[in-house]
């Protein structure tokens, strides 16, 4: 486990075992996990996605309490820069973001602790992430921010490609718009 600059905010580095076959990988233990994170963790929701060309900006999301979510994701094919922007105003990384390399070949996951907003850009074609989360999606507690604000400064790794956004991720909020959260 490699600790982050955001409280709650780990990476984690799996281990695989290789033959002439390939490879066998655990993705998920649930005692492995807890112990390495040092609290619980119960999985309620499972989410994948497919993005099919670098340059695909996914974020950023949250949802806001009581239906507020940790989440756990792994990239399953091809590669993402993975941004964590911490919204807890206790915290002592407040507006802070972190971005880190996930892909199929480094075989890491992030563990992001609820109140932060997640998001990623995709650096691959057919890029599949995959996410575990301890709460149930809830559209009324959801919540996001604009991926391209200039006060968040966020570098999505793009590489001078054009970013592709969904409409309703376009039309987040700034983070000056954006109402103090109690976590």
């Amino acid at each position: 486990m490699i600790r982050r600059d955001i409280p709650g905010l780990k990476l984690l580095e799996g281990r695989r075992f290789f033959d002439q076959r390939g490879h066998f990988q655990e993705t998920f233990r649930l005692d492995t996990l807890e112990r390495e994170l040092g609290r619980p963790f119960n999985i309620v929701q499972d989410n994948e996605s497919l993005s099919k060309a670098p340059g695909i900006i996914r974020g950023l999301h949250f949802q806001r309490p009581p239906y507020a979510q940790a989440k756990l994701v792994r990239v399953v094919s091809g590669a993402i820069w993975d941004v964590a922007l911490d919204l807890r105003p206790d915290s002592p990384s407040f507006g802070r973001w972190e971005g880190v390399l996930l892909s199929a070949d480094n075989n890491r996951q992030l563990f992001l602790p609820a109140g932060l907003a997640h998001g990623f850009c995709t650096l691959a074609e057919n890029t599949v992430v995959q996410y575990k989360v301890d709460n149930y999606y809830a559209p009324d507690s959801e919540g996001g921010l604009r991926w391209d604000d200039p006060e968040l400064n966020i570098d999505w790794s793009l590489s001078g490609r054009r970013a592709t956004v969904s409409d309703k991720d376009a039309a987040w909020p700034l983070w000056s718009q954006l109402d103090r959260i109690k976590w």
